[in-house]
């Protein structure tokens, strides 16, 4: 097995004049990471160099690949969910309101699937599992029993530390190292459930076009339609405001990008609106709340359009508008509140 410093002439000689690693090169690498072998001074030297070069989708689906063939325990579910890949490392400002939305989603009868680590670098925020601990919800789970989770509920959570051991492993690395690196990346596109459909998130469209591709690449993945959107920090949520949306068909091989006005769909207001004190506590209590029906403000109306893109993705809705009107019933019925309801009773 190759040593990381074999690479470090060909990826870290700057910005401008390093070269690109082949999948072959990128997969033995992080292969080597996850052994738990690397020379811990040229693994901060690779991940800083990656950063600064920028990985390309060949390099990303090697290391995607080499994850998911040496750390990534895979648990399908008889259902088929929609992954939701949200960054690990979390919020620290708004409400997560992915536990919400995803109820809202598997009430209305379309899966969903939400995976993340503890407190991951760099912000080290609030990720899914705070909130559904906050809730009373089981999140040490071994993958089988996040599986059951999903047929049991519709809504299943995969503990990265349960589920992807390899890269949990390598946390206290990553916080020292001081950056987000690749890392940060391809733990998102991790897919324990073998899901066909991802839906994810990004800042600039270049980057959703850099995880499409990086699916195309892939030789493990079974992602077959992708919708990432304008994410609020960097997380699932919806941004509100003029926000792009990519979505990526492999039956049709092509990648198309629009814009919506979130106003439009009853988010008519500004991400300040959206922000929250405490955010595990105050998640929790919104997501309670919205459910319970007790709440028409723009956390529930923020809830309803993220609740419709997850029906959408999955197939449960022929467009956005149709996923929206089906998220509003769900919630108007008691179904996604019956939902939050079996979530904290699952036993595995």
């Amino acid at each position: 097995m190759m040593e990381l410093r074999d690479l470090m002439s060909q990826v870290g000689s700057g910005p401008k004049s390093a070269e690109d690693m082949s999948y072959e090169q990128a997969y033995e690498a992080f292969e080597r990471i996850l052994s738990g072998d690397a020379d811990q001074t040229a693994l901060g030297g690779f991940w800083v160099a990656n950063r600064w070069k920028r990985n390309t989708p060949e390099e990303l689906a090697g290391f995607l690949d080499a994850m998911r063939d040496n750390s990534v325990k895979v648990a399908s579910p008889d259902v088929d969910p929609v992954d939701c890949g949200a960054n690990y490392d979390g919020k620290s400002e708004t409400a997560l309101l992915g536990v919400a939305s995803g109820l809202v989603s598997a009430a209305s009868g379309t899966p969903v699937v939400v995976h993340s680590g503890d407190r991951v670098p760099m912000t080290e925020g609030t990720a899914y599992r705070h909130v559904l601990a906050e809730l009373g919800v089981e999140t040490d789970l071994a993958p089988e029993e996040s599986a059951e989770m999903v047929d049991s509920v519709g809504f299943g959570f995969y503990d990265q530390s349960r589920f992807n051991p390899g890269v949990g492993a390598l946390l206290n690395r990553r916080s020292a190292v001081g950056v987000r690196t690749f890392v940060n990346t391809v733990e998102t596109l991790a897919n324990p459930a073998d899901a066909e459909v991802h839906l994810g998130s990004f800042y600039h469209l270049s980057f959703a076009k850099r995880i499409i591709d990086t699916f195309r690449e892939s030789r493990t993945s079974t992602v077959e339609r992708a919708i990432l959107f304008q994410g609020l920090e960097g997380y699932d949520d919806i941004r509100p405001g003029y926000t792009k949306v990519a979505e990526w068909n492999d039956g049709s091989g092509e990648l198309t990008d629009y814009e919506i006005e979130t106003a439009n769909y009853g988010m008519s207001f500004d991400r300040d609106d959206l922000e929250v004190d405490a955010v595990p506590a105050d998640s929790a209590r919104i997501t309670e709340s919205v459910l319970s029906g007790d709440r028409e403000d723009e956390f529930a109306d923020a809830v309803a359009l993220n609740g419709a893109f997850r029906i959408y993705a999955g197939g449960g809705a022929a467009s956005l508008d149709a996923g929206l009107e089906k998220a509003n019933a769900t919630i108007a019925d008691g179904n996604a509140l019956e939902t939050l309801t079996k979530l904290r009773r699952f036993t595995p």
